[in-house]
């Protein structure tokens, strides 16, 4: 039997995958349909994938009423998870010349942590 917080853990990264799908497909239409920067490609995928993590955190991981109160506070969840992705994106592409179609991968797997711990704790005022 698994422990519901490991449930909860494996619910959260399967909302990461859902959300780092719908990223990625805003990611790519923007810069491979509508050849935009990739920074502004990632940043608008990341919002959009954002609200639609809110939503989908509230009612399938962690069972809460969604409410304006915890969807203002849930971008405290992000900022640092949105620093450190666009920081690693960076180096990534600038530093290390890795593909742009690729670069995200790696930088958003290195932030689900730190997003789990955060996205508990303002969802459910639990510390993991």
């Amino acid at each position: 039997m698994i422990k519901p917080q490991y449930m909860r853990f494996i619910k959260f990264v399967c909302v990461g995958v859902m959300n780092t799908a719908n990223y990625y497909l805003v990611y790519l239409l923007l810069l491979k349909i509508l050849h935009c920067n990739y920074l502004f490609s990632h940043i608008t995928g990341f919002l959009c994938a954002f609200v639609i993590s809110y939503f989908l955190n509230c009612y399938f991981v962690y069972h809460v009423q969604p409410t304006w109160k915890k969807f203002l506070a849930f971008p405290l969840t992000q900022v640092v998870n949105m620093g450190v992705q666009t920081l690693l994106l960076y180096l990534f592409v600038d530093i290390f010349a890795m593909n742009t179609i690729w670069a995200p991968f790696p930088a958003l797997i290195l932030t689900i942590p730190v997003t789990y711990i955060m996205t508990t704790y303002i969802l459910t005022k639990e510390f993991v």
